[in-house]
């Protein structure tokens, strides 16, 4: 009789933390919007959450998240993969290749085929040769580069429009839209009015001109919540993460599982070239990843190796640097005001609740700073409002560092029969 009613509140545990996790959530989003609509009220700087900029941070936070999930799957089955960003090189190669040949569609799998050779390497390299995965992940980013280079003057230089740095113009993937409410809120979201604007110029963000692909990208965060903590599979993937000896033991094919979760990676960083590539913009471009793989790196971290903060991390950067892009240093000055406040209430609550003088000490002398700088200047300069997503990340990476933990075994070279 104990085993079953071991389960059962195991099973009660699980359903609360769900709800707490929900709850949770739900009040950081109510609590963000609630904040910027002050924020946009108080600052004048309307664009801070418009439709256009919402639409804006979407198409750059999607190539980021996809490339996080792909780290989040290889990291959960405990194999390091810091080769993001040459796997979303060789998808945004392989897309446009295929996308110039047989259409976006195909494009988008070949993006996905590009990044799944990048992840048989890295695979075969750490899961069964036992390389160190950063000196794999490393030398896997070279390639892509390296790769890409001669691909593309192979193969794109012969082409009207194209050259031996970047492909011909391409077609892109369908948008999608929610029909009938673009333009009423629109026209509500002009109006200007204390949250009730706000949530019009999310909304109509959210559902106008949506690619395809973006959907796919939520539909993948939606299934890989569900695979990786809803399946037997799921549970044997992350075993093997946090204690391969012991999954051996239990009869899991360690190595296979470590195999899928490096190639599912390297298709998932591809899908994220392909984006840069057919969405983001209409053509391949050497050096148009930009280092995303490894803000996708930093995003997972920052999401606890889970599919939700990994997205919310993603957004966070995305959001940041659709401001910085759309209005320049004037909406980057407006976000001083709310850095400052959020800085002086997590250094009033590290010293109230955590006993944290240091930390809280620190975070309420860059607050008093931050707003020194809001009340004695008009706006930020280009040069400096070029940096914020990136200060923004290392800020809550640097903040959120007592509550992270990676996977037990995330990094360490296996080999069978190693635990008996």
């Amino acid at each position: 009789m104990s085993a079953p009613t071991t389960h059962r509140t195991s099973a009660v545990e699980h359903d609360a933390e769900r709800k707490v996790d929900v709850r949770k959530w739900a009040l950081i989003i109510i609590g963000s919007i609630l904040l910027i609509s002050l924020l946009r009220v108080i600052t004048g700087a309307n664009d801070l959450d418009s439709s256009g900029a919402v639409a804006a941070a979407f198409g750059l936070a999607v190539p980021i998240a996809l490339a996080g999930l792909g780290g989040l799957w290889s990291e959960r089955a405990g194999v390091v993969n810091i080769g993001l960003e040459g796997m979303m090189i060789l998808g945004t190669w392989s897309a446009a290749f295929f996308a110039y040949h047989m259409g976006p569609w195909m494009g988008i799998l070949g993006g996905a085929l590009g990044g799944l050779v990048g992840g048989l390497i890295h695979a075969i390299a750490t899961v069964y040769f036992g390389v160190d995965h950063i000196v794999s992940g490393v030398a896997l980013n070279v390639m892509g580069v390296g790769a890409a280079k001669y691909l593309a003057s192979r193969f794109f230089s012969d082409l009207p429009g194209g050259g031996p740095t970047q492909s011909p113009p391409l077609d892109q993937p369908p948008n999608l839209s929610v029909p009938y409410i673009g333009d009423p809120l629109l026209t509500l979201e002009r109006k200007h009015i204390f949250v009730v604007s706000d949530l019009a110029g999310i909304v109509r963000g959210l559902t106008t001109g949506v690619s395809v692909l973006t959907i796919l990208a939520i539909a993948l965060f939606a299934l890989t919540y569900w695979v990786l903590w809803r399946t037997a599979f799921g549970l044997r993937l992350r075993s093997v993460g946090e204690s391969p000896a012991a999954a051996e033991s239990l009869g899991v094919n360690v190595y296979r599982y470590k195999f899928i979760g490096v190639l599912v990676s390297g298709a998932l960083a591809g899908l994220g070239g392909a984006f840069l590539s057919l969405v983001a913009s209409n053509l391949y471009r050497d050096g148009q990843t930009g280092g995303r793989g490894f803000i996708g790196l930093a995003a997972m971290i920052f999401g606890n190796w889970r599919p939700g903060g990994l997205l919310a991390g993603s957004a966070l950067f995305g959001y940041t640097d659709a401001i910085r892009l759309r209005a320049g240093g004037a909406s980057v000055h407006a976000f001083l005001l709310a850095f400052a406040v959020l800085l002086l209430l997590v250094g009033v609550y590290q010293i109230v609740k955590r006993s944290a003088y240091v930390q809280g000490g620190f975070a309420i002398v860059v607050a008093a700073l931050t707003a020194w700088w809001y009340f004695t200047t008009d706006t930020v300069a280009a040069e400096l409002a070029g940096t914020a997503p990136y200060v923004t990340t290392l800020l809550v990476l640097a903040f959120a560092s007592q509550r992270l933990r990676m996977p037990a075994a995330d990094g360490q070279i296996y080999r069978k029969g190693s635990g008996h």
